[in-house]
């Protein structure tokens, strides 16, 4: 029995304009009535998912939730922290430094939330998404001890993939580097990403491998997918997350979640 499904939040739970549909919310529902913890396992910092686990009522001191890829897992009532791997300020300047080399607009998330060292609209759009400020902070200020959540290189799909090529090799060696939209490159501490995530999780709840099911379908939910004792891959996954998938859904615009939970938690 299936006892712990991590979800993916954009392109994943999410329809295209950014609602849960109430067959998922209902499916949920029935399968948490189950006993069945769902945990949302996303990019987005936690101010960028509390509206969503109100809608879906994820907020007693059984739940959990991970947020920043993995970066960040904790009670969602409590607060209290589950797993943290984070960075510093040193690894925010010198990925500033290949962001100016390569040519890529960058922000990233501290205590101050996302900052900035010139507004752009893929800044623009992480408050949108996540219903946040952006600040404007010159990156040069930055304490080399101050703790850094995340970093993010940001540009259009055609800037940001050129751009990717010229990244040296020591870089992917350093951090765990994922892919969450076409214009997101994500920089994590190297022990983060949402497997090892769903991992300490698991561990810290008592749940086995076999019984976790993780859905996703971009790049930072390919590891997760991977370690999951049932990987599901959306429709609208990318390739690569598919090719790894031990089953592949509907879209995330045709109930892929609910589709899951129906067909595997046992829910009519």
């Amino acid at each position: 029995m299936y006892k712990l499904i991590a979800v993916d939040m954009d392109g994943t739970l999410l329809r295209e304009d950014k609602t849960i549909s109430d067959r998922t919310k209902t499916a949920i529902r029935k399968a948490v009535e189950k006993g069945v913890r769902v945990v949302l396992a996303s990019g987005r910092p936690i101010d960028g998912l509390e509206r969503y686990l109100k809608e879906l009522n994820l907020l007693s001191d059984d739940d959990y939730v991970m947020s920043f890829n993995g970066s960040v897992i904790q009670n969602v009532k409590t607060r209290q922290m589950v797993s943290k791997n984070i960075l510093k300020g040193s690894d925010l300047q010198r990925l500033y430094a290949l962001s100016k080399e390569i040519g890529v607009n960058i922000h990233a998330f501290t205590k101050a939330g996302c900052i900035t060292p010139k507004m752009n609209e893929y800044s623009e759009l992480e408050g949108r998404i996540n219903g946040i400020e952006v600040h404007e902070v010159d990156f040069d200020t930055i304490d080399p001890e101050e703790d850094v959540i995340k970093v993010m290189f940001i540009d259009p799909q055609p800037v940001l993939e050129e751009a990717m090529r010229h990244i040296p090799e020591s870089f992917f060696e350093e951090y765990t580097v994922v892919r969450s939209a076409p214009f997101f490159l994500e920089f994590l501490n190297k022990a983060s990403s949402k497997g090892t995530g769903v991992k300490a999780l698991a561990e810290y709840l008592g749940i086995k491998q076999e019984e976790i099911i993780c859905i996703g379908d971009a790049g930072n939910d390919l590891d997760m997918i991977q370690f999951a004792g049932l990987g599901v891959a959306m429709g609208n996954a990318f390739e690569e997350v598919k090719e790894a998938a031990d089953y592949i859904t509907c879209d995330n615009d045709e109930d892929g979640v609910a589709h899951v939970i129906e067909k595997f938690i046992g829910i009519s």
